[in-house]
């Protein structure tokens, strides 16, 4: 045997005896990729740096780790929204259906979820761009439909009106993610109303007399006034089936 071949098979083997060294061994503390991981990942990014900063590389980068990573659990960006959607909806409560209080069970769901979308600026747009289908958002949808039948509203009513609230809830939380300052918190509505004053002040009164005569409740709602309004008169809408 020469002694390049010898050169060759000595360093052949010091490759192979290294394939168990030090680097090769799994980074202490690191822990493994899963779906909950990044799931959980995307939430808080979501949270610090809103809905439109979440990308499949910000979430690898949050986890130490490439693209290629995410894709073996998770195939695509919208995957990953609707499992986040899925997420948000398995929080939020379902009460036993009390005929009673149909009224206040229901606008206790659009709270609950309508505060969890708030909690994650910007991600009921997620909501928006696709039908709720996942098993978490259909218990939800499960648990309206029951309240709204408990309380003998006739099913197609009960069926458009979870549809119309799932929808408001999404664009209501969407609008307000749209008009909150994210780095100071401030709310651009208060700013967005006082200009949209000011603006309605500004026209001619005899070609806009309705609207110069109630320019404060065309601009006023504090908080959630506009939105506990909004649904509280869909579901007055709603006429219970005669026994």
């Amino acid at each position: 045997m020469t002694n390049k071949s010898a050169q060759d098979r000595d360093e052949w083997a010091a490759k192979i005896a290294a394939l168990d060294g030090p680097d090769r061994a799994p980074r202490a503390g690191k822990a493994p990729i899963t779906v909950a991981r990044i799931v959980d990942a995307a939430f808080r990014l979501v949270e610090t740096d809103g809905f439109e900063a979440l990308t499949m590389r910000r979430v690898a980068a949050a986890l130490q780790t490439g693209p290629a990573s995410l894709y073996a659990h998770v195939r695509n960006k919208a995957e990953l929204d609707e499992l986040l959607i899925s997420e948000v909806c398995a929080r939020v409560p379902v009460p036993e259906p009390d005929p009673a209080r149909w009224t206040e069970q229901m606008l206790g769901i659009c709270r609950a979820l309508r505060d969890e979308y708030l909690r994650y600026p910007g991600i009921s747009r997620a909501a928006l761009a696709a039908a709720p289908n996942s098993l978490d958002a259909l218990r939800l949808s499960e648990g309206m439909l029951t309240v709204l039948l408990a309380a003998k509203v006739p099913p197609q009513s009960a069926a458009w009106a979870i549809d119309a609230a799932f929808l408001y809830v999404s664009a209501y939380c969407f609008e307000v993610s749209l008009r909150t300052h994210s780095d100071t918190g401030v709310d651009q509505r208060v700013l967005d109303r006082d200009d949209l004053a000011e603006r309605y002040r500004m026209l001619p009164a005899d070609r806009f007399p309705s609207t110069v005569a109630h320019i404060r409740e065309l601009t006023s709602g504090e908080g959630h006034e506009r939105f506990e309004f909004t649904l509280t008169a869909l579901l007055g809408g709603l006429a219970p089936a005669r026994s």
